[in-house]
């Protein structure tokens, strides 16, 4: 039978994890001035500061999800280029909001 993991160890490689809330009543940013927003961006933007991940986010992360939303909005609509579509990867994975992104950064979600 295998031995329990012990995530205080010092090899463990649970230790030192960050716990996102589930769910948190963080308020939602504005979006950055500069262009006129479209509807469903205006919602992927809101679903975006809704995540367990923008619980660690600060404002300084605000113009890295408008970008990541231009992507989103490009590849949807088909015009997004390779560099576009490059971009938004990396974009999601530094913001941890892929399961390697939230890895790399020793992210976990909480249980309820």
């Amino acid at each position: 039978m295998p031995r329990m993991r012990n995530p205080n160890s010092p090899h463990s490689r649970f230790r030192d994890q960050i716990v996102l809330p589930l769910v948190h009543e963080l308020p939602i940013p504005d979006m950055p001035e500069g262009r006129e927003w479209t509807d469903s961006e205006r919602a992927l933007w809101a679903d975006l500061w809704r995540t367990s991940q923008a619980y660690v986010w600060d404002d300084s992360t605000e113009h890295a999800v408008a970008a990541l939303v231009v992507y989103w909005s490009a590849i949807l609509s088909g015009t997004a280029s390779n560099t576009q579509h490059m971009e938004y990867r990396h974009l999601s994975e530094s913001l941890g909001l892929t399961p390697k992104g939230m890895k790399t950064l020793g992210w976990v979600i909480a249980d309820e």
